[in-house]
């Protein structure tokens, strides 16, 4: 059984409009097996690798005068920086509460992953700019160099990414870091084919071309990751949570008459809160009722900090336009 902590108990105060108040909030123990996987390695190994990578990648582009490594160079820049957010963003995360912030530092993964879909799409932009400037007049090319150059940024960006792999579906903010490196390697990979076929061709046209390619390829990918970063600072429902189901589970609990002021919000990009009032005219349920209820939100919809306030006076009609949702009385055993 889950240890919960009720804020004032069964013995609620009483209204002159009819109806009994308390709030019952729920941290389960059973949270740690679901808290966030610690990435720091992941962000130190990923950031020391590509600032090696970009320092050799402008070297070498400077001295063979390739003008595609040094512009590649900085895009991995961008996507180091982006790194460095999402890590401070990451340790944040694990700082307690305080007396100012109450919730504590967990929003700041939102805003790291908001940020980091943004640097995406300036650093594509940046590309794209760069690559139609060169369809009208494109230099020579240092095909054999760009390919061992970029075959080695293949590697290093390839490498990184799977660092971050298993958290890319569990969190935005590490979500975004894959991309950036994912985004990386595709870019080294089209320079690989590029330097490969301008040897064979001489087509230097060929290197600007494929990189419009590739920047549309990481656009599409990086559109789905900054709406999710949106819809989180805006505070909305986290994916994967339906409010109805929700609602409804809540007022088949038994004792339970209707539902209403629910709020379900993310406190970070991993964590998501809920506050709602209750309708249960049998009084206040008792701890066992909140130490249930917190357990099934959390185990069917991993809402992990549960906040439960209880009226036991007469409802008001009520309909989901209103924030709310007629219940029906379940038996004692519940559903």
């Amino acid at each position: 059984m889950n240890n919960h902590h009720s804020g004032s108990g069964a013995g609620a105060s009483e209204h002159g409009h009819g109806h009994s108040h308390s709030h019952a909030h729920s941290h389960g123990s059973h949270n740690h097996s679901h808290a966030p996987k610690d990435f720091g390695f992941a962000f130190a190994l990923g950031t020391g690798l590509n600032v090696a990578f970009i320092v050799i990648e402008a070297i070498v582009g400077f001295f063979v005068n390739s003008m595609a490594l040094i512009a590649d160079a900085g895009h991995n820049l961008s996507d180091v920086l982006g790194l460095l957010l999402a890590w401070g963003a990451s340790v944040l995360l694990k700082r307690r509460p305080t007396l100012q912030y109450t919730y504590g530092f967990g929003s700041s993964t939102i805003l790291a992953a908001l940020a980091n879909a943004v640097l995406l799409l300036v650093a594509v932009g940046a590309i794209a700019l760069e690559a139609i400037q060169r369809l009208g007049s494109t230099p020579p090319v240092a095909g054999g160099t760009v390919i061992v150059v970029a075959g080695i940024g293949i590697l290093i960006n390839g490498f990184t990414a799977w660092l971050f792999a298993s958290g890319r579906h569990g969190d935005v903010n590490i979500r975004g870091a894959y991309l950036h490196m994912v985004a990386d390697a595709a870019i080294s990979l089209g320079v690989v084919i590029v330097g490969f076929a301008i040897l064979m061709t001489g087509w230097n046209w060929l290197d600007p071309l494929v990189s419009l390619a590739i920047a549309a390829i990481i656009v599409w990918g990086t559109w789905g990751l900054l709406r999710d970063t949106i819809r989180l600072a805006l505070q909305g429902v986290p994916l994967g949570i339906s409010t109805e189901r929700v609602q409804r589970r809540l007022s088949e609990l038994p004792g339970v008459e209707s539902v209403h002021d629910l709020h379900i919000w993310p406190m970070s990009t991993t964590d998501t809160a809920l506050t709602c009032h209750l309708v249960m005219p049998g009084g206040h349920p008792g701890d066992a009722f909140i130490s249930e209820a917190a357990k099934m939100l959390h185990d069917e919809f991993e809402i992990r900090h549960t906040t439960l306030q209880f009226e036991v006076g007469p409802k008001a009609p009520c309909g989901l336009d209103q924030g709310c949702m007629p219940g029906r009385r379940a038996s004692a055993t519940g559903t």
